[in-house]
């Protein structure tokens, strides 16, 4: 059967509804991995027979294990990969522009997915090495998602797994204190590196030693194992610090400056 029949008779069993999906649905995360797999097949997509299709199949499943999300084998099957490869045809303009449609019945997340990464392949490179490094990690079990400790957050475009690795690095009890140590040697005070709140000076001494530090390290460079400097480290107020994380695109220390400026 050639690829253009396959990806019709694909269109006409969903069209069908002969194939639900029970798994919840894809990811960031498992977007930004079976993205990086279609880019590189783009101009003719490998079966569910193929080991590059096994791979990624078997690598979510472990990824869905770090997520908490399964602890299924076969989260991901072979033909859940291919078909999500068909899903990403739709959002390709070299593939539409010649009168073809893509599987439809997908994942909203895909066309961000692909507007965020596809022209950008040394970002989605980098991104696809950091989740496949920290899932390859020791104990990526560690970097276990809980969304319930997580209020406020926005989670990061670049997925799940990165967003909860930053955050377990802003959290380090130890790297908090050495950062707030080194402040206070260097200027005598703790202000939001934002917006310069200080929470002595407003609530007195109550508020001495209280104030967030947030990791300014782009996500797709971390790696399980780094250490963390203390110049990556930024002091924030809670308002600053959730309004960095409260876009997909997670705002810099400076961009929250202009925009207090503004």
């Amino acid at each position: 059967m050639s690829e253009i029949q396959t990806t019709e008779r694909m269109v006409k069993r969903e069209a069908l509804g002969v194939s639900k999906q029970s798994n919840p649905p894809w990811s960031r995360d498992e977007l930004i991995l079976a993205l990086d797999l279609y880019l590189r097949f783009r101009e003719s997509l490998p079966n569910k027979n193929t080991e590059v299709v096994r791979e990624l199949s078997g690598f979510l499943g472990r990824l869905g294990k770090a997520l908490r999300v399964t602890d299924s084998v076969s989260f991901r099957n072979e033909n859940g990969v291919y078909m999500k490869l068909g899903n990403f045809r739709r959002w390709d303009p070299d593939y539409v522009q010649r009168g073809r449609i893509g599987l439809v019945k997908g994942n909203r997340d895909e066309g961000f997915v692909w507007a965020e990464f596809a022209n950008d392949p040394e970002r989605l490179s980098s991104v696809v090495a950091a989740i496949r490094g920290t899932v390859d990690a020791a104990e990526p079990t560690n970097l276990s998602v809980n969304d319930e400790d997580e209020l406020g957050i926005q989670e990061a475009e670049e997925g799940k797994l990165l967003t909860r690795l930053h955050r377990l690095r802003e959290r380090s009890r130890a790297l908090v204190q050495a950062k707030k140590k080194e402040v206070l040697k260097k200027t005598g005070r703790l202000r939001c590196e934002a917006c310069g709140f200080d929470f002595t000076e407003t609530y007195g001494p109550i508020g001495e030693g209280i104030i967030d530090v947030h990791h300014t390290k782009p996500l797709h460079t971390l790696r399980p194992g780094d250490r963390t400097k203390l110049n990556e480290l930024a002091l924030l107020c809670a308002n600053c610090h959730r309004i960095v994380h409260s876009t997909r695109r997670w705002l810099s220390v400076s961009q929250v400056k202009s925009l207090i400026a503004g």
